[in-house]
């Protein structure tokens, strides 16, 4: 399977992802990684894996009119999102791993929630570094490692226990970025110097448990591939599990990331 492939999700999902995702979970992550970029009017901004484009979106308005912004993803129902919400920014399809961009084109660098997702993560960080100016920089945000999710361990367990082998490699590609030092290592590795690396505690903030595993489950390609009644049952299991945090109505789990600023 390419990547192409495995990254294709349907327009339904990426309406999802847009509608559940971006306010649960993204849109508190955007404005963290484009202030710790440094995003000013004027400049050149790229989001690399941009999804239905909150980061970009983020940029664009720091940017007041003043700048260009660039979003590109694998995903084309995600962009078709993307130019429907803002019809105004440059949306292109793209692999990461070769962004079809000059050398220095661009000031900073985006890409929030989606490395861990590349194949080939040293290659895409150095295409990165590639069409990045000499001075510009790179922002990552990456979920931390599992053993700091708390909430989505639990999740996390019961689809690779309803939906198998597949359902796990997927869910825990989620966290496979999430160590502070093999990131770094990983930038390194691409030819690239940390500048600023913190742990954010953030928060996957929706108004149920079954919201939360309909963002999960339903914006990605694992709700094509299991049955209504293993989705049902993942459902009624995660009620139990993430009841806890469940206050005033509305689900508050933890979900802390990394948010990474580097340079050449």
């Amino acid at each position: 399977m390419t990547a192409i492939e495995k990254f294709q999700v349907s327009i339904e999902a990426a309406e999802a992802y847009e509608e559940l995702f971006v306010p649960g979970i993204f849109a508190e992550w955007a404005p963290l990684i484009v202030k710790a970029t440094g995003v000013s009017p004027g400049q050149a901004v790229l989001d690399v894996a941009c999804g239905t484009g909150i980061a970009a979106r983020t940029a664009a308005d720091v940017l007041g009119g003043s700048g260009t912004v660039v979003g590109t993803d694998l995903n084309e129902s995600m962009l078709t999102v993307a130019r429907r919400v803002r019809p105004d920014l440059t949306w292109q399809q793209a692999d990461a791993q070769h962004l079809p961009y000059p050398d220095r084109s661009f000031d900073v660098v985006l890409c929030q929630m989606g490395l861990m997702f590349f194949d080939d993560r040293i290659a895409a960080l150095s295409e990165m570094a590639r069409v990045m100016t000499s001075d510009g920089k790179v922002g990552l945000v990456v979920p931390s490692k599992i053993d700091n999710q708390p909430a989505y361990s639990r999740l996390t367990e019961i689809v690779a226990d309803e939906a198998g082998p597949e359902g796990a490699a997927l869910l825990s590609t989620y966290w496979s970025c999430g160590d502070a030092d093999e990131l770094t290592s990983l930038l390194n590795s691409a030819r690239l110097t940390v500048v600023a690396l913190y742990e954010h505690p953030g928060t996957a903030s929706f108004a149920s448990a079954d919201d939360l595993v309909k963002t999960e489950i339903e914006g990605s390609p694992l709700y094509t591939r299991i049955t209504e009644q293993t989705y049902q049952r993942i459902r009624e299991r995660a009620r139990r599990a993430l009841g806890e945090w469940e206050t005033n109505g509305r689900l508050h789990a933890p979900l802390r990331g990394l948010v990474v600023c580097a340079g050449k």
